[in-house]
């Protein structure tokens, strides 16, 4: 049984808040380590020329991209490739999945961060030729470019687990919060009924890169929340399963020790090398597999599943991708994990969840990298060298309960790097909460449209 040592959230002094909001705002809305550019900041003269760009995927990454370019480029033909019409703040999921937002708060309209002068074709890129310089379309047609940016995303790779159904999400237990909105809001219903009456919640986690990592910890942490809140969390099992190695649910060590001390003091009971590879959704039972191909089935009366990840069928299956090493499996797109640009075609950069780099697949991971691949490219169109390097920067607001949470910020060799003054890293805090409650979003808003 669940036990429950961590006390409910306290209020902060008002002080104290008032302290900190005044230092936030003194630094002119800080995110993630990102400051909003001041309005009328001095820029650098547009590069005059003719070349034409093609950025395939209208995510933050592409929308971020495309915004920075149409102000560094004087003449240039920017064409964004998506058939994507509504835009989706991801990093807002979790709070829709646990009760905290409203779905609305996630959902708007991609036409609304499209940059003037930015010719929008609304499909999506169904082969990528980058021997020929360019990009076909799911119509058949074909659009050449002189350079390319990759910002397609992942593929989210549920059809691995046998029985999974993404439309069931929301009902007979079963929840995922990385499918769509929509989904979000289902798992919300999942949880909601799962809470008043308790009993066996099984968490899962692949191995392999995912986008926000910390999403699977996140939704642990509320499932007993929200638990705790209805009073039912004594009476209830939750089980962590997860593909990777022994004592490992996170990738920087400092940050997966305090998780695994919070779980192991109120009794997650976690599985290791145990991946999810079949559910029975009506009967409510999930299969594991061992790496030795054991199965295991479990019973439950909450699931939440995080499917396995990789490339977008269009870069897996083309020469963009990955040939050898760890992100070959994948189809992950083969940059310089410092400046982005492609390993072997030197016209390609790659932003976002497609990169197969070391670490980093969140916006914060876009909001640092953005002006780095803009600066890059346009070098590279200017005849220079790309010479800013990226350092892997990763946030992840880890949320512990529903008013605190952990700033968790980090490079590609797992150190941390705080930025924003009176948060602690590994310190639970309301601050912390409020960073991605309340202001991460605007920050976010402000790397869409190219100003962070």
């Amino acid at each position: 049984m669940i036990r429950d040592p961590i006390p409910a959230p306290g209020a902060l002094a008002d002080a104290s808040r008032r302290r900190w909001l005044q230092g936030v705002g003194a630094a002119g809305l800080v995110a993630g380590g990102a400051t909003l550019s001041p309005a009328g900041a001095a820029r650098a003269a547009a590069l005059k020329t003719h070349a034409r760009i093609v950025i395939a995927g209208s995510g933050l990454g592409g929308l971020a991209l495309a915004n920075r370019l149409s102000r560094m480029l004087d003449g240039a033909k920017i064409t964004v490739v998506d058939a994507k019409k509504e835009h989706n703040y991801q990093p807002g999921y979790t709070l829709v999945a646990t009760g905290v937002w409203p779905v609305g708060k996630v959902r708007d309209a991609n036409a609304r961060f499209m940059p003037a002068g930015v010719e929008w074709v609304q499909e999506m890129v169904a082969e990528f030729d980058p021997a020929g310089n360019a990009v076909v379309t799911t119509s058949g047609r074909r659009i050449g470019y002189d350079f390319l940016v990759v910002a397609t995303g992942l593929h989210l790779d549920y059809a691995q687990i046998e029985g999974m159904d993404v439309g069931a999400i929301g009902r007979d237990g079963l929840a995922s919060v990385y499918a769509s909105p929509q989904a979000a809001q289902a798992t919300w219903s999942a949880l909601d009924a799962f809470r008043r009456r308790g009993g066996t919640a099984l968490m899962t986690l692949p191995a392999g890169p995912l986008k926000c990592a910390g999403a699977p910890l996140k939704m642990t942490f509320m499932v007993a929340d929200r638990l705790r809140r209805a009073g039912t969390l004594a009476a209830s099992k939750i089980l962590f399963h997860t593909g990777l190695p022994q004592d490992t649910v996170f990738g920087v060590k400092v940050v997966n020790d305090k998780v695994l001390a919070y779980w192991d003091a109120f009794g997650v009971e976690r599985h290791h090398l145990s991946k999810l590879v079949a559910v029975d959704i009506g009967a409510r039972r999930a299969t594991f597999a061992s790496p030795e191909g054991e199965r295991q089935e479990v019973p439950y009366d909450f699931l939440h599943v995080v499917p396995p990840m990789r490339a977008p069928d269009a870069v897996k299956n083309s020469a963009l991708a990955a040939q050898d090493g760890p992100m070959a499996a994948g189809g992950w797109l083969e940059v310089d994990k410092d400046t982005l640009r492609h390993k072997r075609f030197p016209n390609v950069f790659g932003i976002g969840d497609i990169n197969g780099t070391p670490r980093g697949k969140t916006a914060a991971t876009v909001k640092k990298s953005a002006p780095i691949v803009a600066h890059n490219l346009v070098e590279a169109i200017a005849g220079r060298d790309a010479d800013q390097k990226f350092d892997g920067y990763t946030s992840c607001p880890l949320i512990v309960r529903e008013g605190s949470a952990m700033l968790i910020e980090f490079d590609y060799d797992g150190r941390l790097t705080p930025s924003l003054p009176m948060i602690e890293p590994l310190q639970e805090s309301w601050m912390a909460w409020l960073m991605k409650y309340r202001m991460l979003k605007p920050a976010y808003l402000a790397v869409l449209k190219g100003r962070v």
